[in-house]
């Protein structure tokens, strides 16, 4: 029993130093056991080590490439039975971590996303950001027939032993979408139960996005193609 809390670190000395004393104090709230899991690049590029060692993080070095290989060793090495990421970037306010685990226990939910899009919840994001997120969103939803407002956010809490049962083929953030269609097509017997709690996205607290438009979009598209097959192959 317990919660793992996963960060998927680029460079975030800066931004961990902010984020790790208010990710303690708010799962402490939540009166669960926790281990704080920080996914680093292969190689360190900054003194994220050094941060997670002053305030009891365990660090562990990506063993696959980009941002689901990162997510992927985050599955691999959590060890309790709910696994908790949020961005470490400061976009996720840790203080929606109670919410989220009261909702995702009170209501036996398989995934609880932390979403900008249902009513309460709020993104400061650029504009064209927006735009592309809401029609990203709205296309994944259409065909994969996930209900759900906001799947490209990855604010969420899943049970750990489904997470280790799925197996992912998505290399950069359409993971977040491949994850949640995956789940879903194991669950045979039942529908997956998704919750979603309102949060205020925030813009980044140090450091520039790594996040590159057009291959981002170019990668959606590919993915989008990829899953809707791998939905109908599912005949769910």
């Amino acid at each position: 029993m317990g919660i793992s809390v996963v960060l998927l670190a680029y460079k975030e000395e800066e931004n961990l130093r902010v984020l790790l004393p208010q990710i303690i104090d708010n799962v402490k709230k939540t009166g669960e056991e926790y281990e704080i899991l920080v996914i680093d690049t292969a190689e360190p590029l900054d003194n994220t080590k050094g941060v997670c060692e002053e305030y009891g993080a365990r660090y562990i070095n990506q063993e696959e490439p980009a941002f689901a290989g990162a997510f992927k060793t985050g599955i691999k090495y959590a060890e309790k039975d709910k696994f908790l990421i949020l961005d470490s970037d400061g976009s996720h306010n840790p203080k929606y971590i109670p919410s989220i685990y009261e909702k995702f226990t009170k209501e036996k939910c398989d995934v609880v996303i932390g979403s900008r899009y249902v009513e309460g919840g709020k993104t400061n994001d650029a504009k064209s950001s927006i735009v592309m997120s809401h029609i990203l969103n709205g296309m994944f939803r259409f065909f994969l027939g996930i209900k759900a407002k906001d799947i490209s956010t990855d604010y969420r809490m899943y049970e750990t032993v489904q997470l280790k049962q799925v197996t992912l083929t998505c290399h950069n953030y359409d993971v977040l979408q491949e994850v949640l269609l995956m789940l879903r097509l194991n669950k045979s017997d039942k529908k997956l139960k998704i919750g979603e709690v309102p949060i205020e996205f925030d813009k980044r607290i140090y450091g520039e996005s790594k996040r590159q438009l057009i291959p981002f979009i170019m990668s959606y598209i590919k993915t989008l193609c990829k899953l809707t097959i791998t939905r109908i192959k599912g005949k769910r």
